[in-house]
């Protein structure tokens, strides 16, 4: 059978010039990686995947419980704790004596403290102080720390320093550094907030640095290096929808940590000289022993444990669901 021979074309044939052949297209940058795909919204997938779990819709009611009463219940009904200190019946008592002394309310099923206050008040008062602390160390920490990581993985210069730094302040502990700096200024909000994020972030910085090298040189990012794709964009549009799962799933874990280190210290009388989880706790050591007032000790303790607990669900569900592989 013949084969039909393609038939070569001289362009000089054709009298057209170079300029008239040849056209030089300019580089759209925004195009460069554009393909014919189903159209894709990153976080509609993201909460698509992480509602299909009808778990987590139970998960955010309880993450709405613990907001309303954190910061609406405390500024609505008020807490005095020395409201009742002049009345001796009033102070350490059971849940069904504070509700026969006081009648039925809210504020009374968990009984009464040292002071007669309400220990159901005290806790969500306390809980607003201890979850505003995790939450702006959190913020904090974290903006420093995806900046910083993301130089640091991307810069071999600020790789050799930031190494070098790393390695003299994970030396040292960081409650070593927190107590040192809470006991040379007084122990308040802010200073206790200055002494979790002066050196929380480098952890965070490390993780993330870490995460960037092993996704830096992968192929997609090759490829879309040679088309001309600056650093920046590559950082955006290739690494952090994969870096996203990574930062929520460590928050997941850094906020509930946060929550213990100021019960932690607190416990310990280094922490805010203000009503918190941990003064609460600290307050109520004797109660722990002392029959009858164990509800002063184990019910800030419950509280602590189930916002750990709602904070780190939340943190896991939505970490799995931010994950791109999770979208197909």
């Amino acid at each position: 059978m013949a084969v039909a021979q393609a038939e070569t074309i001289d362009l000089r044939d054709t009298g057209l010039s170079d300029a008239e052949l040849f056209e030089r297209i300019p580089q759209d940058t925004a195009a460069v990686e554009k393909i014919t795909a189903p159209r894709y919204s990153y976080w509609h997938s993201v909460f698509r995947v992480f509602f299909r779990k009808k778990t987590n819709i139970l998960i955010l009611a309880a993450f709405a419980f613990i907001i309303v009463f954190t910061y609406v219940y405390p500024a609505v009904m008020g807490y005095d704790r020395y409201g009742n200190i002049m009345d001796s019946t009033a102070k350490h008592l059971t849940p069904w004596a504070a509700i026969e002394k006081f009648g039925f309310s809210i504020r009374w099923i968990f009984g009464t403290g040292a002071s007669g206050q309400s220990t159901f008040d005290a806790m969500w008062y306390g809980a607003r102080i201890s979850l505003s602390l995790a939450l702006l160390c959190t913020l904090i920490n974290f903006t420093i720390g995806i900046v910083v990581g993301a130089i640091w993985g991307f810069s071999k210069r600020v790789d050799v320093f930031m190494n070098e730094v790393r390695n003299v302040v994970s030396n040292v502990p960081g409650t070593l550094i927190i107590s040192v700096w809470v006991l040379v200024f007084s122990p308040s909000f802010s200073t206790l907030l200055f002494a979790m994020c002066v050196t929380g972030w480098i952890g965070i910085a490390y993780s993330l640095r870490t995460q960037v090298i092993i996704i830096r040189d992968r192929e997609y990012n090759l490829a879309s290096k040679c088309l001309g794709s600056s650093t920046v964009r590559i950082a955006v549009k290739n690494i952090l929808p994969f870096m996203i799962s990574f930062i929520v799933t460590i928050m997941a874990t850094q906020i509930p940590a946060y929550i213990a280190s100021e019960a932690f210290l607190s416990y310990i009388g280094l922490g805010i000289s203000d009503t918190t989880l941990g003064k609460i706790l600290y307050n109520a050591q004797s109660a722990m022993v002392t029959p009858g007032w164990g509800w002063e000790f184990w019910c800030p303790v419950m509280l602590s444990a189930f916002i750990s607990v709602v904070l780190f669900l939340i943190g896991q569900n939505l970490g799995d669901a931010a994950d791109p592989r999770t979208h197909m």
